[in-house]
């Protein structure tokens, strides 16, 4: 199974309904877009970002409904500068120069959802690199400035691995911190 092919997150699946109705949200690293489609189909934009082509070209189908941007975000200038989102989706992946970048994506009341592998999980597979794998308690020091709504750090089975995922919300000064959240 390629990366993308599987179903989406069942972290994104619970917290997709907290994006304000037919929101542009931006997918990091979407692959073959398999949030891209769950996005469209609650009728949102999804616009997809990746640096694999090949993986971009099996969501045309997705227009108008969604778009891709084929882009090397590690490498090269972050494409959407003084773009902002609804939502911010990022699965299985981590490149801590980009976190300003993706923080500044979330328009005001927009909702990052963030889930990657996490310390830990080294011992019982990939990625195993600590370059690619949170510390503990790194993604609510990164969302400290935005409301949290839920967060878990720990293990996982089938498959076993080692995650760290977060819910956050950009909030404007005028918005209280308490928010009208359906949980």
């Amino acid at each position: 199974m390629a990366h993308g092919d599987e179903a989406p997150s069942a972290w994104v699946k619970r917290w997709a309904h907290l994006i304000a109705p037919q929101g542009r949200v931006l997918d990091v690293a979407c692959g073959r877009g398999r949030h891209m489609r769950l996005l469209a189909g609650l009728g949102h934009t999804p616009l997809g970002i990746d640096r694999d082509a090949q993986a971009l070209a099996t969501l045309a189908d997705l227009a108008p409904h969604g778009e891709t941007l084929l882009a090397d975000i590690e490498n090269q200038p972050w494409p959407l500068p003084h773009q902002q989102f609804d939502g911010v989706i990022v699965t299985h992946y981590l490149w801590r120069p980009l976190m300003p970048h993706i923080l500044n994506s979330l328009a005001p009341e927009g909702v990052l959802i963030y889930e990657t592998f996490a310390a830990g999980n080294e011992t019982v597979g990939k990625p195993s690199r600590p370059d690619f794998l949170l510390q503990p308690g790194e993604l609510l020091r990164i969302c400290q400035h935005l409301h949290i709504v839920a967060f878990e750090d720990g293990f996982q089975s089938q498959p076993d691995r080692f995650v760290q995922r977060i819910v956050a919300v950009r909030t404007t000064q005028s918005t209280p911190a308490v928010r009208r959240f359906h949980l």
